[in-house]
């Protein structure tokens, strides 16, 4: 048996890796009493049931052959009579009587030794794992490790590598190694290696959280976000509403002298940041989400989840913004297909879907302004027949390409 004095040693050196990397000091010992037991069987032989106990104050640890208290002994190394056992066992009990293996104590200290590495390493995984798992969907900050096949590491609080894939980055985003970064949580991982945690710059929940880092009233409930959609780098749209009637949604985002949009732009090296208010109606959400155009009108088709929008001609670039962002984003803000228009186009842009739409649905194509209104009377007239629909949609086609053309 290992002396008292190294008990005690081991049952400090315990207590201050328990505290050192925050591990359970319980699950350590746990541990080492599993395998403590795990050493013996495998020196001593299997067949007895033995437990090994360590002492939580001392660290003295001994083993015990135990044994069920029965009536009637069938299999002496599991059970004992109770006459055997004495005062103050009941059947049923059990009966430990403490063996001493020789040699055992070279074993144990060996033993002691692996296990707290091994325990030490998984206690370590578990904490990160559960550590970042908790700030799943939240910010992070860390300095940039290295770079491995344009997959950056991020070293997150000193200690806990992290990796921001290629196709988490924000393209002309550059970091060098030892530069600051803040980061978005979107995935934790465990693997052979311990657990990964995947960050992001690119993620829409990033400009998200830093809002509500620098806006109180969305950090408190007050200013809600409802909507955000992103161009990683470029633009993000973000739609907002109050909760109270005297908070403003908008100047609370943008903050004194736009001060509060300016510092998450500035996390987001230079993206720009619209703040757009909510609306309940699709059609002024629609409105506002092109904004800084100006709309004239929105007229939606629910079925196609299409909204035909009309703007003033010369807003017809504004509102379909660079290479079509603005559009492109107020779509995905408002979850709506847009068809941008200007007022002079209206009419001819309207007749034009319709006459899409319907050619899609397999109907005859209706033209609102035709003369005689052709189209329709052939329609009403049409027999059920295959053949004959499908005569009366092809002279229908014909019909509507010669309107088209001729227009």
């Amino acid at each position: 048996m290992v002396e008292t004095a190294t008990d005690e040693r081991l049952i400090d050196v315990l207590q201050s890796i328990a505290n050192e990397r925050n591990i359970s000091f319980e699950m350590l010992l746990e541990g080492l009493e599993a395998a403590l037991l795990t050493a013996y069987k495998r020196h001593y032989g299997s067949e007895a049931n033995a437990i090994v106990i360590v002492d939580r104050q001392s660290g003295e640890y001994k083993v015990y052959h135990r044994r069920t208290v029965v009536e009637s002994v069938e299999d002496p190394k599991l059970e004992i009579s109770l006459p055997q056992a004495g005062a103050p066992y009941a059947v049923g009990d059990f009966f430990d009587e403490e063996v001493k293996p020789k040699d055992f104590g070279r074993i144990a200290a060996q033993t002691a030794k692996q296990v707290i590495v091994q325990r030490i390493r998984e206690a370590e995984r578990d904490t990160v794992f559960n550590k970042y798992t908790r700030k799943l969907n939240d910010l992070v900050t860390g300095t940039v490790q290295r770079y491995e096949q344009r997959n950056m590491y991020v070293l997150l609080e000193g200690r806990d590598e992290a990796i921001l894939p290629i196709s988490e980055q924000v393209p002309g985003e550059i970091f060098r190694i030892g530069d600051f970064i803040r980061a978005y949580v979107v995935d934790v991982r465990k693997s052979p290696k311990g657990p990964q945690v995947v960050l992001s710059r690119a993620a829409e929940g990033l400009v998200q959280r830093l809002l509500e880092l620098e806006v109180p009233e969305l950090a408190n409930g007050v200013v809600e976000i409802m909507a955000l959609a992103r161009e990683p780098g470029v633009r993000s749209k973000v739609a907002v509403r109050s909760h109270r009637p005297e908070v403003d949604p908008i100047g609370a985002c943008l903050g004194p002298k736009s001060s509060r949009i300016a510092n998450v732009s500035d996390n987001l090296r230079g993206e720009k940041i619209d703040i757009i208010p909510w609306a309940p109606e699709y059609p002024a959400f629609i409105m506002n989400s092109l904004a800084p155009a100006k709309v004239i009108s929105v007229e939606l088709f629910e079925d196609d989840g299409v909204g035909l929008v009309t703007v003033p001609d010369y807003q017809l670039s504004l509102a379909i913004g660079r290479e079509g962002q603005n559009v492109r984003l107020a779509a995905r803000l408002t979850g709506w297909r847009l068809e941008i228009t200007s007022e002079t186009d209206t009419a001819t842009s309207r007749e034009r879907y319709i006459a899409e739409r319907t050619q899609r649905e397999g109907e005859p194509a209706v033209e609102s302004e035709a003369p005689g209104e052709a189209p329709q009377e052939m329609a009403q007239e049409a027999e059920p027949e295959a053949e004959a629909d499908a005569e009366l949609i092809r002279k229908l086609e014909e019909f509507r390409r010669e309107r088209l053309g001729g227009e």
